[in-house]
């Protein structure tokens, strides 16, 4: 089987988890014998393969999946999308709507993410389907948390959060409750999106702050960074559920994470939810994780979330097609 991966062109600019998962399922759908291309423009060659992926709903991916169904080909488009009721008027419901219908199979990280969907934008249930978001194997394993520390001199007790820095990330009202948490550091791994937001964490964290950059994701100084966290947290605006939630529950650490979103899915009642508007939530998430709260057994995530099984579930769903 082909398979041609589609994004909106600047989606690589700066990577976020959507790239990650687009990437770790190419990779893992070539260890079961899919043969999987990554568009080139300049040499599309449509007509070699058997279905097509694009990966998200930005503004304008309407005209790529259109031009596919045109050429009969089949399309499946994973939305990685959290839309209610109360933030519908965010979006620009009627596109997605339209670029939703043009898919075969739309493909969302949860069942919950399903339900929403179906809901506010009034699309058929049965044409969502899950397949969930994943972790490598060598999440698993935990390597000394002194690596990270060491290499980076961090001299305290630190809270992590691994993501790009921008709004949806909601570093800013992280900063803001770690005021009230002043015997740890906040640490920040991840890509600056949002060169402004970024200052005012800087102004707000101050001296409590520590940003690292980025860190290669199959790093050891990243498996390291999360070992040696109190706590990995997560307070975003809204998370299907975050790759680095999974990551860092893989490596047993206890995990604080934003109530919006489908989180709940896939951590259930082991997960420390907190409101990520509110800054007093976030500040009880926290010392509820200093307490102990929060973690994860690791074979839940080995068992339902490693990529080797979740892509073989997409297999099955592009066979049921091609």
């Amino acid at each position: 089987m082909k398979v041609l991966f589609a994004t909106y062109p600047w989606a690589f600019h700066t990577p976020g988890g959507g790239e990650m998962q687009l990437l770790k399922y190419k990779e893992y759908l070539e260890n079961i014998g899919v043969e999987v291309t990554l568009l080139d423009q300049w040499n599309p060659r449509f007509a070699d393969y058997d279905v097509v992926h694009y990966f998200s709903c930005i503004g304008g991916s309407i005209h790529f999946c259109k031009f596919v169904k045109d050429l009969g080909l089949p399309l499946f488009i994973t939305s990685s999308l959290w839309i209610t009721d109360r933030t519908a008027n965010e979006y620009p419901i009627g596109e997605i709507r339209e670029q939703l219908s043009l898919a075969d199979v739309i493909i969302v990280n949860s069942d919950m993410e399903g339900d929403q969907l179906s809901q506010v934008l009034k699309l058929p249930r049965e044409r969502f389907v899950t397949v969930y978001n994943g972790v490598d194997e060598y999440f698993l394993h935990r390597v000394s948390s002194e690596l990270f520390i060491d290499k980076f001199g961090i001299d305290s007790k630190y809270i992590l959060n691994v993501g790009n820095i921008e709004p949806r990330k909601n570093q800013l009202n992280l900063a803001m409750a770690m005021k009230q948490i002043s015997d740890h550091d906040l640490v920040l791994i991840g890509r600056i999106r949002d060169e402004e937001y970024y200052r005012a964490v800087v102004d707000v964290a101050g001296d409590q702050l520590r940003y690292v950059g980025t860190l290669p994701h199959e790093s050891e100084d990243l498996r390291s960074a999360y070992a040696g966290c109190s706590a990995f947290v997560l307070p975003s605006h809204l998370e299907t559920p975050g790759l680095a939630a999974l990551e860092a529950a893989a490596q047993g650490v206890n995990l604080v994470i934003t109530e919006e979103g489908s989180a709940w899915e896939y951590f259930g009642g082991k997960a420390i939810y907190v409101d990520p508007m509110s800054t007093e939530s976030i500040v009880a998430g926290i010392r509820q994780a200093l307490e102990g709260g929060g973690r994860i057994r690791s074979e839940r995530i080995s068992r339902n979330y490693s990529w080797g099984t979740v892509t073989e579930k997409l297999k099955r769903v592009y066979e049921g097609l091609a």
